[in-house]
């Protein structure tokens, strides 16, 4: 195995874990690790230009649909910027309490960024929580099945 096989490998399982934390970039980090095995040229099961081009273009729509999505689902809710926001914040809160409390913490950020931060009622509140959880659960699932295809493919080429 070589270095540019081992870092492939390696910025594929960070992709993949990026998918899940924010502030990773999951797909790109995934690319550049197809695109080190590509310049590995593995001799018996090489990866093809086409891939190549295929996987760069899902991976930025996939990048470009994480920051355009939540907060569209969320407006489409009825939310404000305030429930985006406090979705964020209360994912990264629930980060230390399992994937339950990264959902339950972005829910609950939103539901409480509308309710204190733009002084809505309890159900307008809630409507928009749940439009920023959407936005979050798609785009996760996204990443995940993306960035677990890319690894897929790297392991599938190594091994």
């Amino acid at each position: 195995m070589t270095t540019l096989e081992i870092f492939a490998i390696i910025l594929a399982v960070i992709g993949i874990i990026g998918s899940i934390v924010p502030g990773i970039p999951g797909p790109p980090l995934s690319w550049i690790g197809l695109f080190l095995l590509y310049l590995a040229k593995v001799p018996d099961d090489p990866v093809s230009t086409t891939t190549l081009i295929v996987f760069l273009v899902v991976a930025t729509i996939v990048t470009v649909l994480d920051y355009v999505l939540p907060p569209t689902l969320t407006r489409a809710m009825g939310g404000h910027k305030a429930a985006s926001i406090g979705a964020v914040v209360g994912l990264f809160a629930g980060m230390f309490l399992t994937p339950i409390g990264m959902i339950l913490g972005s829910i609950l950020g939103a539901f409480i960024g509308e309710m204190v931060v733009e002084n809505r009622g309890f159900w307008e509140s809630f409507k928009a929580s749940i439009g920023a959880f959407f936005g979050f659960i798609l785009t996760t699932g996204a990443k995940l099945i993306v960035c677990g295809w890319m690894f897929f493919i790297i392991l599938k080429h190594i091994i």
